[in-house]
């Protein structure tokens, strides 16, 4: 990627999923820094530590699962079915998912939105003249951390990652 960077077939490189050991290792091996790591975050994982080395490195974090994941169609949500969110949305006069990006934008982070219906869209783009109130940043601070895609599909004993605390750097 370096080499398409230099022959100006690419303005920027990056990144997915890269834990800080990661990017750690990454960065003593390159010319050119990632300059975005794309990952799960929302306010059931945070990534409070990656965050932080990121900034610390000029690397933008691009969220995306910013409404949760599921590692199966049928398993549960814990994002959206959140009593907490559901209780600030309420309180706000927002959808849990407008709760969810306008956390994840006060972050300083990027965030992906996917949508095809014209409601949602206009839904996604009202986040931005309101707040979340410091009392609603404690309560989401509050709420037990849960990654939504573990990442078992990764995890192989003839692959690179043989577990998950492998696969993620231990920053489960």
């Amino acid at each position: 990627m370096e080499e398409v960077h230099g022959l100006g077939l690419a303005k920027s490189i990056g990144v997915s999923n890269f834990s800080c050991k990661k990017l750690e290792n990454l960065l003593t091996l390159t010319k050119i820094p990632p300059a975005v790591n794309q990952v799960e975050m929302n306010p059931l994982w945070r990534q409070e530590k990656l965050k932080e080395f990121c900034k610390g490195k000029g690397i933008v974090i691009t969220a995306y699962s910013t409404l949760g994941a599921r590692e199966t169609l049928s398993g549960p949500n814990r994002v959206m079915e959140s009593q907490v969110l559901k209780e600030i949305a309420i309180a706000r006069g927002k959808t849990i998912a407008q709760v969810c990006r306008r956390w994840v934008y006060e972050q300083g982070v990027t965030l992906l939105v996917k949508s095809f219906n014209e409601e949602r869209m206009k839904e996604n783009l009202d986040i931005f003249e309101w707040e979340l109130s410091k009392e609603d940043l404690k309560k989401i601070d509050e709420i037990p951390q849960s990654r939504g895609l573990s990442g078992d599909f990764f995890v192989s004993d003839d692959g690179p990652f043989k577990s998950l605390a492998e696969l993620w750097d231990g920053e489960l």
